[in-house]
């Protein structure tokens, strides 16, 4: 028990410093790089990446190199990403971020794969059951790598508030930020957009974010060890293939629920793409400085990671359908809001209550989505959440590429009409479901995929 939950600590902790550096970043990229948008067009690189990644690569590395050696060869992918960032322009921050999008998936399921054979692995040993050893190692690695979001805007902050250039922002300045913000001037006559934390910081930011990147990969080269027991490798060897993964996907929207279930799934990346693209840039930075982004998404980092742990006990007590009700109101709440208020330093609360809330929002929605896919799709999993991940980061990839041609409050609206469909189109697939089987309530089957999940 020992060395097998050794391991699991190593991967954790690995994830950890590796997410500290990519989630701070991610969170700055729109602030950082706001010319001509490279910023966003490099994190919509990595979501459009990402895709192409999850159909075919980690199947065939994993294979090939094993879990450990996948994991170290991803973690390096994300490396580059941060080493793009010391020089960015078009030429070096778009191939790392398409790197990193490639090394992604890879990752993940090289990262799951490891846990799950080490849980049914010690599992036999032990004579326990394996679906509740691997959940406990989940559960651990989450605790772990969740505050990973904490950390990277911890740092990203702390840094950014040693600089000497503290600029009062004009009230010019500050008419554009917020949901009319003036796209032809906020990245050339915004003096807090434009003075910005100097190089030093951004370099002293940047080394250390790639520090901590390198220190992921050593942690795993040294202290990780290979499965090589004959049970492992034929669970490895049992990893499907890319053509039987990619049909299985397309063949599973032959299931009306599937269908009517994308703009949710692809709600989830909009929401997300929306907050670390528009609100960090067109909100925090602009009103109050980049060095208060690592602190505002902290709130968001903090109440989604406690929030999700929450929301997924206590589902099986009040069921998914006042859950989702629940965090579309609170997304509605919070997008009206960011509609209507003007932002300006005086309101410093604010800025903080807004991430907090969508921070809830967004557990809700991705806690509960997921279990509603391990309840609809019980039969067919691995092709229902290769939609999920599929739909999620088309989300993604659709709101960091529109972000640089429309005005904030142009994607609030988009973001309330999404979310509207949304959830209209769950309401028909719950009714579905009541009509398939009546006797059944949501909560019972929320119950046992909670058990499962999380």
């Amino acid at each position: 028990m020992e060395k097998t939950l050794k391991n699991i600590l190593v991967i954790s902790f690995g994830f950890l410093f590796l997410f500290t550096a990519y989630g701070g970043l991610q969170s700055l990229q729109s602030s950082l790089h706001s010319d001509e948008g490279l910023g966003v067009a490099s994190l919509s690189v990595i979501y459009a990446a990402l895709i192409l990644s999850s159909m075919f690569l980690p199947p065939i590395l994993i294979k090939k190199f094993g879990c450990k050696w996948t994991i170290v060869g991803s973690m390096c992918c994300y490396i580059t990403y941060s080493l793009g960032n010391f020089y960015a322009s078009w030429y070096t921050l778009i191939p790392t971020s398409m790197i990193l999008g490639l090394g992604g998936a890879p990752l993940w399921s090289a990262k799951c794969t490891y846990l799950t054979i080490a849980g049914n692995s010690y599992a036999q040993k032990a004579g326990k059951i394996g679906a509740n050893i691997v959940s406990q190692y989940f559960g651990i690695f989450f605790l772990i790598f969740q505050s990973s979001g904490v950390w990277g805007n911890l740092i990203s902050s702390l840094v950014f508030e040693q600089s000497p250039n503290k600029v009062e922002i004009s009230e010019a300045d500050l008419a554009c930020c917020g949901a009319y913000n003036c796209m032809t001037t906020n990245t050339t006559n915004n003096t807090a957009t434009s003075t910005g934390p100097s190089d030093t910081l951004v370099y002293t930011l940047l080394g250390i974010y790639t520090a901590s990147g390198i220190l992921a990969v050593l942690i795993v080269i040294i202290f990780l060890d290979r499965i090589t027991d004959n049970e492992s490798e034929g669970e490895v060897k049992k990893i499907p293939s890319f053509w039987s993964t990619f049909l299985a996907a397309f063949r599973h929207l032959k299931d009306k629920r599937q269908c009517l279930l994308i703009p949710l799934t692809m709600y989830s990346g909009f929401e997300q793409g929306f907050l670390a693209g528009d609100y960090t840039k067109s909100y925090v930075t602009c009103a109050l400085g980049i060095n208060f982004v690592g602190y505002v998404m902290i709130c968001f980092s903090a109440t989604n990671s406690l929030c999700s742990m929450l929301f997924g006990k206590i589902s099986q007590f009040t069921g998914r359908k006042s859950l989702f009700a629940l965090g579309a109101v609170l997304n509605l709440a919070c997008v009206i809001t960011l509609l209507i208020w003007k932002p300006q330093p005086k309101h410093l609360a604010v800025f903080f209550i807004v991430p907090a809330f969508w921070g809830v929002s967004d557990a809700i929605l991705q806690t509960q989505t997921n279990a509603l896919y391990g309840v609809l799709f019980e039969k067919h999993k691995e092709a229902a959440f290769a939609n999920y991940r599929l739909w999620e980061s088309l989300g993604f990839v659709i709101a960091f590429g529109y972000s640089i041609f429309l005005h904030v409050y142009i994607k609030l609206y988009i973001l309330l009409a999404v979310l509207a469909v949304a959830m209209v189109l769950y309401g028909i697939v719950e009714y579905l479901e009541s009509k398939t089987s009546p006797g059944t309530p949501d909560t019972a089957k929320q119950e046992t995929v909670s058990k499962t999940v999380f």
